[in-house]
């Protein structure tokens, strides 16, 4: 997939645990682990919010484009 997710490198930056996140954003466990490990096919613009607000950056910090270049 072209879509690289950062969210592990953000989350290392900022010293928070997934459970901490996860209590945060108000997001499960699970649903925050699909999308920390690359395996979510999509995410929502308001759980997007919740995660940059959760760890102070932009969403371009946790997403980024690769077209294998």
């Amino acid at each position: 997939m072209a879509i690289i997710v950062n969210l592990d490198v953000m989350m290392a930056k900022r010293k928070i645990s997934l459970n901490e996140l996860s209590e945060r954003v108000d997001l499960t466990l699970s649903n925050l682990s699909i999308l920390k490990t690359g395996k979510a096919k999509a995410i929502r613009f308001s759980t997007l919010e919740s995660i940059c607000r959760a760890l102070d950056c932009q969403p371009g910090d946790i997403l980024e484009y690769n077209n294998g270049k």
